[in-house]
């Protein structure tokens, strides 16, 4: 069965807890799911914005991941946002992902790592760049990926070369 609801208005003056609907609860202007939800569109339109319309210097608007854990511990996953879309077969492939865990949930020792995944040809997630607070690092899943840098009038200023192993600047070919 298939029902359709038309609402100009709703006026929630009687409950404390809102006007709640499979789930969803809509009170004082914002909305709370409990259950997992879908955003379509049938177009190349945004499909979700966020807009501040504050005036001040501050940050606006905010996205918040926010992993409330009875039980935190250190290299939980504190969030992942995944690219994915279908393959040539119809199936449904994660194109990339990046995923925040925690690395220390001590009070006053809190530490993040940041990590950027791509999908390798075998089909797997590949840690291509990640970031915490001891270092920089690119190619962590030890894959045969070249990392290069260009300058302004040189494309390979410096380039790991990493199938061969090897460093080179000024040139892609090992000297």
């Amino acid at each position: 069965m298939t029902s359709t609801i038309k609402v100009d208005t709703i006026s929630e003056n009687t409950s404390a807890n809102g006007v709640a609907v499979d789930g969803v609860t809509l009170k004082d202007g914002g909305i709370a799911a409990t259950l997992a939800s879908t955003i379509t569109t049938a177009d190349n339109t945004d499909t979700l914005t966020l807009i501040s319309t504050d005036a001040d210097a501050l940050v606006g608007p905010n996205l918040n991941f926010y992993r409330n854990s009875s039980s935190p511990a250190d290299g939980d996953l504190m969030g992942q946002i995944k690219f994915t879309g279908e393959s040539a077969g119809s199936g449904i492939h994660t194109y990339g992902s990046i995923v925040m865990e925690n690395n220390g949930v001590t009070d006053g020792q809190e530490q993040g790592k940041i990590k950027f995944n791509i999908s390798m040809p075998d089909g797997a997630l590949a840690n291509v760049f990640n970031i915490d607070r001891t270092e920089i690092c690119i190619n962590e899943d030890s894959e045969d990926l070249d990392f290069r840098v260009e300058s302004n009038g040189n494309t390979h200023a410096l380039f790991v070369d990493g199938g061969n192993n090897h460093v080179n600047i000024g040139t892609a070919t090992d000297l």
